[in-house]
């Protein structure tokens, strides 16, 4: 008697055989000759759904992120400047320049400045901070 068998092993049929393991023989079956249709085809469906299911998800991430970070309690807006002592809300003076009119009356403002006259001019570094000179 030679040591393996030459007949291929078979489950016997039984009443366990379920209908999904006869779905999943099928599918194994005719997987060679389709590949596309019964494997590419899903994974490509389940893609596009995801992203539409997740798109909801992202958009309230970043509304929960803004909300976050628009929100001052009236002391953090008295510590930076945001709010005046009497209560009302504006830019502390001589904190921050507005522009006043509009982008055309800036781009103007701006190019009249002499721009061919400048110096460069280091920042003080911090204690112990190394200023990058040799």
């Amino acid at each position: 008697m030679p040591a393996f068998q030459t007949k291929t092993f078979r489950r016997a049929t039984t009443a366990s055989s379920s209908l999904g393991e006869k779905i999943g023989e099928v599918y194994r079956a005719r997987l060679p000759r389709h590949p596309f249709l019964l494997f590419g085809l899903p994974f490509i469906m389940i893609i596009v759904a995801g992203s539409f299911a997740l798109t909801p998800a992202a958009a309230l991430r970043y509304e929960r992120y803004d909300r976050k970070v628009k929100q001052l309690s009236q002391d953090e807006a008295m510590d930076l400047g945001l709010k005046g002592s009497d209560g009302e809300e504006g830019i502390k003076r001589n904190s921050r320049r507005r522009i006043i009119g509009d982008d055309r009356e800036e781009y103007y403002r701006l190019m009249a400045k002499d721009l061919d006259n400048w110096e460069q001019k280091r920042v003080q570094r911090f204690k112990g901070e190394p200023d990058g000179k040799l």
